[in-house]
């Protein structure tokens, strides 16, 4: 998986853009700013743009291509953020330390997803906030339809809203949708995509 990452990151061009993608941008507007982890961010256009915003920016990947593509970025934008090149379990991050954790296309094999969802919950702050967006279960045909939007073949490794209340059964819920959406954001997520959108609240 990492070498995978890593020839996808390697190449000229963000695979995914550099600009953030436009729900986790509507979401942070009106956030207070604060400590936020976005794991598996890849190239870094989602942290550099909160980092842009003010907010104290922690990241994780397991490409060290992603990590070189986002430290160019944060550069570009004149920004700080911690980036480490570690896989999930080789994170070590202090509970209740996050205001804000964005999974933005954080799409995990069936056996690890819905514990990774409950080990990011001990790193959040009681009424923090948990933004997500990722490919829906009905996201298949879309990508059998034109792969160039991108996002897993494995139907495990996609989600439902029923797996996202059980995952994140300790929060208030401030939105709960699957979406059909036109995607825009670089060379590997063009086209229609079935997507799920949510933003909780640690109780």
């Amino acid at each position: 998986m990492k070498e995978k990452w890593n020839e996808r990151y390697s190449q000229v061009g963000f695979a995914y853009g550099e600009i953030p993608n436009e729900f986790l941008r509507s979401s942070l507007a009106h956030v207070p700013l604060g400590k936020i982890l976005f794991p598996a961010e890849g190239e870094g256009r989602n942290a550099i743009y909160a980092a842009t915003l003010g907010w104290d920016v922690f990241a994780f990947d397991l490409s060290d291509e992603g990590k070189k593509k986002a430290l160019l970025l944060a550069d570009k934008h004149q920004v700080t953020i911690d980036y480490q090149v570690a896989e999930f379990d080789q994170v070590s991050f202090s509970q209740d330390q996050f205001d804000a954790i964005a999974l933005i296309y954080a799409h995990f094999s069936a056996a690890t997803k819905s514990d990774y969802h409950h080990i990011l919950q001990s790193y959040l702050k009681k009424g923090g906030l948990i933004i997500f967006e990722a490919f829906s279960k009905n996201h298949l045909p879309l990508r059998k339809n034109n792969p160039s939007v991108g996002g897993p073949d494995d139907l495990d490794m996609l989600f439902s809203m029923a797996e996202i209340r059980s995952d994140f059964e300790d929060f208030d819920i401030l939105e709960l949708s699957e979406n059909v959406i036109e995607l825009n954001e670089g060379l590997c997520h063009v086209g229609t995509g079935s997507v799920i959108r949510f933003v909780g609240r640690k109780k």
